[in-house]
Parts: C-alpha cells; sequence; structure tokens
C-alpha cells in the first residue's frame, strides 16, 4: 500500500471512529466471503463491518482518543463493526452470528466513549430494540397522566362529598344540641297548680 493510501485509509478510519455512536471489535479468521456477507446483512441498516489492518487502525484509534479502550484489542485478524444508530440491533446481529459461527469472536468495543466487554455487548444484546423501549416508555407514561388525570378528577367530587357529610353532621349536632335544653327545662306550673297552692 502506497504512503498516500495508508494516510487516506488511516483518515477515514479515524472519521469512522469518530463518527459511529458505537465500535466493536472482532476476529473474523476463518469466515468465509459468504459469511462475512451475511454477517454484514445481519447487523442491520445501522452498522457497516470492515476488514482493517491492525497497523493503520492502531493509528487511528490513537488519533480518535480511543486508544486506551481499543488498542489493546488490536491482535490478530480484525474486523470493526461501525454502529450508527441503535445499538442493540447491532449487539444482536453480532450475538446471534457469532453463535451460529464459532469463527467470530467479540473482543470488545466503545460504546458513547467508554470500553465495554464482550459480555456487555451481550447484555446489549438482551435488551428490546431502542424503539420498543420508547413505546413502552410513552405508554407507561400515558397511563401515569391518566391516572393522575383521575385522580385530580375525582378531588372536587370528593371534596363535594366531604362537606356535604360535614354539613350533615352538623346539622345533626345543631338539632340534638336545640333538643337537649328543650327537654331539660322545668314545666312551666299551669295556673290550676298555682290556684291550689295560694
Amino acid at each position: 500500500m502506497a504512503r498516500a493510501d495508508k494516510v487516506a485509509a488511516v483518515e477515514e478510519l479515524t472519521d469512522r471512529l469518530r463518527d459511529s455512536g458505537s465500535v466493536v471489535l472482532t476476529e473474523y479468521r476463518g469466515l468465509s466471503v459468504t459469511q462475512l456477507s451475511e454477517l454484514r446483512a445481519a447487523l442491520g441498516e445501522n452498522a457497516t463491518f470492515s476488514v482493517v489492518k491492525n497497523t493503520l487502525t492502531k493509528i487511528a484509534v490513537t488519533e480518535a482518543g480511543l486508544e486506551a479502550e481499543l488498542a489493546s484489542l488490536l491482535t490478530g485478524p480484525s474486523a470493526i463493526a461501525f454502529v450508527g444508530g441503535d445499538v442493540v440491533e447491532a449487539a444482536k446481529g453480532l450475538r446471534d452470528f457469532s453463535k451460529d459461527n464459532p469463527a467470530l469472536v467479540i473482543k470488545g468495543g466503545v460504546l458513547d466513549g467508554k470500553a465495554i466487554t464482550p459480555d456487555e455487548l451481550t447484555r446489549i444484546a438482551d435488551l428490546e430494540p431502542r424503539e420498543v423501549l420508547l413505546a413502552k416508555l410513552a405508554g407507561a407514561m400515558t397511563a401515569s397522566m391518566s391516572r393522575a388525570a383521575a385522580v385530580f378528577n375525582a378531588l372536587p367530587t370528593q371534596m363535594a362529598q366531604l362537606a356535604e357529610a360535614l354539613r350533615a353532621q352538623r346539622a345533626e349536632a345543631g338539632e340534638g344540641a336545640e333538643a337537649a335544653p328543650a327537654e331539660t327545662e322545668a314545666p312551666a306550673e299551669s295556673p290550676a297548680e298555682a290556684d291550689d297552692e295560694s
């Protein structure tokens, strides 16, 4: 590879590393061209899979500021999955493909600037896709808002019922208080009784 081609390749790799939301390094030794094509299809629309030269990739990784996360993984024949969108779909594709094709070894990668291990990538693959999670979140928020609206709508009715119960209670207490003095008063003397005494 001519020097100018190497410089261009490093620049392209550096740009792809910077622009991707996540990257996953793999070892692909033993995979046929047909299998690599199947893997590219399994990764989905938001990911690309490229076989890379470790010497050029190490330079690109350093220039992209990912040396600490990726440099140690660049041993043996390497290929990188560059993920520009939902990492879950790409992680599922890699996980499922590696189960059927043990020659694909997931080494690790970077997600949002942080190193991830193969186990972490498997756990990401177990998540539901972003759209499903967002739909569930929206459903939960709608249900919460509906419950809140029901509570707020019930408050005036409950307040009115409480006010009516208090009014009724006070009315009963007031009638009882008026009735009690009338019963305890001494009966007035009749004129006949007054005549008897005199």
